[in-house]
């Protein structure tokens, strides 16, 4: 063998250039090298043919995921957490500013969340910046240290060292943001509405009532301002957690109007509703609220019609004590779904259901939230791009056992739920970083995880890479 390829997997179904056909990826140096027919001969150190029931798919890339180390470690932290996403079939996350301490609100800040990720990464990692308002005004020196972008919240965040920012806030950021040709992403949310909301109501363990104190006008209240901003400043802005169909309309006129705006939703948006959650599980407890049937099934319309443009899991865990805080009670317990290992199943069994194919759940969580923070090399099995890979069964079912999960607290919404699509490999750059069944015992594999920056910033911030 002259030159040979480090990796061949060949597969009957590799989702290629929008569509499905066999094929033979050769990977060289990470890098996806070549795309050969199935049957084609070709020298290399490794050849793994996928059998029958498994697809070949691109990397899922998970934009939205809250690792929250350093500082709060206890309630995840990069092992655990990247662990959990290889195993799901992520192998790129950007991770959120808040929950950890400090906030990813300072270039100093930011160095020691790189400093904590770096030895300990077993998928890609990149990292969003928090726009507070002690930060407004200095937020392009983290720009130029290649963060994606700044994470907002309009309502308070539930921890106190990342405020919220009101509506002035909120436009000098997007002000300023634009000016250096950045992203806002925005946890949207009217502080009016919910402290009217919240103030008729008692809390306890009723999950209506929970839903009653986040009503829908908080978040087409606080998305109207989101628009009215980005009209006036031309920023780029992202809203988060889309849960309220009610915004999809001043969504869509937003974009037909052909201001810079794009939205996500989740996949506990998608998966649950209102109907089936129980009174006291506060496990399905977040913000905002998973709401009714009806409401999901607008979702789910808004994403194929393409007004939501992306799916992330929001991975926002904490300790089981904080999680079942209150006994059930909505209002004591902490609110957060932490579903990162089973964001890609839960949404395609969702999917399934509805008869919406994978290729557009691939474009969703794999093609768009790569596009959405300017990774051209992630979200898709092209010459010249990354070899994420991952072999997938969609029509293989499991049983999810929080207790199995790799997350570091075994509290799940997921726990006990049938879902379609196993996982049964993961390859980042080239490299096994899961295999179904791994167990506790098994060989253990070297973090390979890079740290990563906007391809844009500068040589100093590339030089983490």
């Amino acid at each position: 063998m002259s030159n040979p390829y480090d990796l061949v997997v060949r597969a009957e179904s590799v989702f290629v250039d929008g569509a499905w056909r066999a094929a033979a990826v050769a990977v060289r140096d990470g890098v996806v090298a070549a795309i050969a027919e199935y049957d084609e001969e070709i020298p290399a150190h490794q050849v793994v043919t996928l059998p029958e029931g498994q697809v070949l798919v691109p990397g899922i890339v998970d934009t939205h995921v809250h690792v929250n180390e350093p500082g709060r470690t206890d309630w995840e932290g990069f092992d655990t957490g990247t662990r959990a996403a290889a195993a799901g079939g992520v192998t790129t996350i950007v991770d959120m500013p808040l929950n950890s301490i400090p906030p990813t609100t300072t270039v100093e800040a930011l160095e020691l969340k790189r400093t904590a990720a770096a030895p300990q990464a077993r998928v890609d990692v990149g990292f969003w910046g928090g726009a507070i308002p002690s930060s407004l005004g200095a937020l392009e020196p983290l720009w130029k240290e290649g963060v994606f972008g700044f994470k907002c919240f309009l309502s308070p965040s539930g921890v106190d060292e990342f405020p919220h920012l009101d509506t002035e806030q909120l436009n000098a950021a997007l002000a300023e943001i634009a000016g250096f040709g950045g992203l806002l992403i925005v946890h949207a949310e009217d502080p009016d509405v919910l402290d009217a909301a919240t103030s008729a109501s008692h809390g306890g363990p009723g999950y209506l009532d929970f839903i009653a104190s986040r009503p829908e006008l908080s978040e087409e209240d606080a998305i109207a301002h989101v628009i009215a901003g980005v009209r006036a400043t031309g920023a780029r802005a992202h809203i988060l957690h889309l849960s309220s169909a009610r915004a999809l309309d001043a969504l869509r006129a937003a974009k037909a109007e052909g201001l810079p705006l794009t939205a996500e939703t989740c996949p506990h948006y998608l998966s649950f509703s209102a109907e089936h959650i129980p009174d006291g599980a506060t496990q399905y407890k977040c913000c905002p609220p998973i709401r009714d049937e009806a409401n999901r099934d607008l979702l789910w319309e808004g994403l194929v019609d393409g007004t939501i443009d992306l799916i992330a899991s929001d991975h926002s865990p904490s300790t089981a004590e904080l999680k079942f805080a209150g006994s059930g009670d909505f209002a004591e317990a902490w609110g957060g779904i932490s579903g990162l290992q089973l964001s890609f199943p839960a949404v395609w069994t969702a999917a399934r259901e509805r008869g919406i194919p994978l290729e557009r759940v691939l474009g969703w969580m794999a093609v768009n939230t790569a596009a959405l923070v300017g990774l051209g090399t992630k979200g898709a099995i092209a010459v010249g791009g990354d070899a994420d890979l991952v072999a997938f069964a969609p029509e293989e079912t499991f049983v999810v056992a929080a207790d199995a999960l790799a997350h570091k607290n075994k509290v799940s919404a997921y726990d006990g739920s049938t879902l379609h699509g196993v996982v049964h490999t993961t390859w980042l750059a080239g490299e096994v970083v899961h295999v179904v069944g791994d167990r506790p015992g098994a060989p253990e594999r070297v973090p390979s995880g890079r740290l990563l920056t906007r391809t844009d910033a500068g040589p100093e911030a590339r030089s983490t890479e």
